[in-house]
């Protein structure tokens, strides 16, 4: 069984620099695709980075230029470097993996971490 857990979350001013982590344990990462996945209050779940076994890599249009998926085949881990930060970026960051980028509700999914950004 497959598990996730996020690190690096946290409180910023707008204009700063967060970079959260996820280490993935019990499955064969590199055959599947990594994403991160954002929640703010009362809005809907939305998708912000992937990332595939190729290194292949989307982004949601509200973070691109900003935010950077990246991935380190070796160590079975996940990052999200997320530059110039705003408040409408804050919301609970939640890594998953699944077997195609997207459809993340079958695959697995880490516990969040909070990301909170004033302005």
């Amino acid at each position: 069984q497959g598990q996730l857990v996020e690190s690096g979350g946290g409180s910023v001013q707008a204009g700063g620099s967060l970079r959260l982590s996820c280490a993935a344990f019990g499955y064969t990462y590199n055959l599947y695709c990594m994403g991160w996945v954002r929640q703010a209050p009362g809005k809907e779940r939305e998708g912000v980075a992937t990332i595939d076994g190729d290194g292949r890599t989307g982004y949601a249009d509200s973070v691109k230029g900003r935010f950077t998926i990246s991935q380190e085949n070796a160590k079975n881990t996940l990052y999200l470097q997320m530059n110039s930060l705003k408040p409408e970026d804050t919301a609970m960051y939640y890594c998953a993996a699944a077997v195609s980028c997207g459809l993340w509700s079958g695959g697995y999914w880490g516990q969040g971490t909070q990301v909170t950004v004033s302005s």
